[in-house]
């Protein structure tokens, strides 16, 4: 029903800044809580953040958080994930995942759609 595809990613250096878009199809994408998770190599896949419909209160994960930036342009059905200040901790496959629960306003995420993932790679 949903389909999602990210791009933006890419070699950067250490301290350096990417940003990720993730485009979805469909006309309900503003009723949507999106979400960004990213899986390094031998690890299991963990949540980055996420977006509400809304925007009310969002959600980044420690590791993330104040370094990471998670926004959406409801016109272009895109949601970006701006990174700054990279490490090479951050080095994984990220991917775009969409709560299929219109108009959901709890802090829980559930990813019901995911995008095939992009790959990045922060060398030290």
């Amino acid at each position: 029903q949903v389909q999602l595809v990210e791009s933006g990613g890419g070699l950067v250096q250490a301290g350096g800044s990417l940003r990720l878009s993730c485009a979805a199809s469909g006309r309900t994408f503003s009723q949507y809580n999106m979400g960004w998770f990213r899986q390094a190599p031998g690890k299991e896949r963990e949540i980055v953040g996420r977006i509400k419909w809304s925007v009310a209160n969002p959600y980044y994960a420690d590791s993330v958080k104040g370094r990471f930036t998670i926004s959406r342009d409801n016109a272009k059905n895109t949601v970006y994930l701006q990174m700054d200040n990279l490490n090479p901790e951050d080095t994984a496959v990220y991917y775009c995942a969409a709560d299929g629960r219109l108009f959901y306003n709890r802090d829980d995420f559930r990813a019901d759609y995911w995008g095939q993932g992009t790959q990045v790679t922060v060398s030290a």
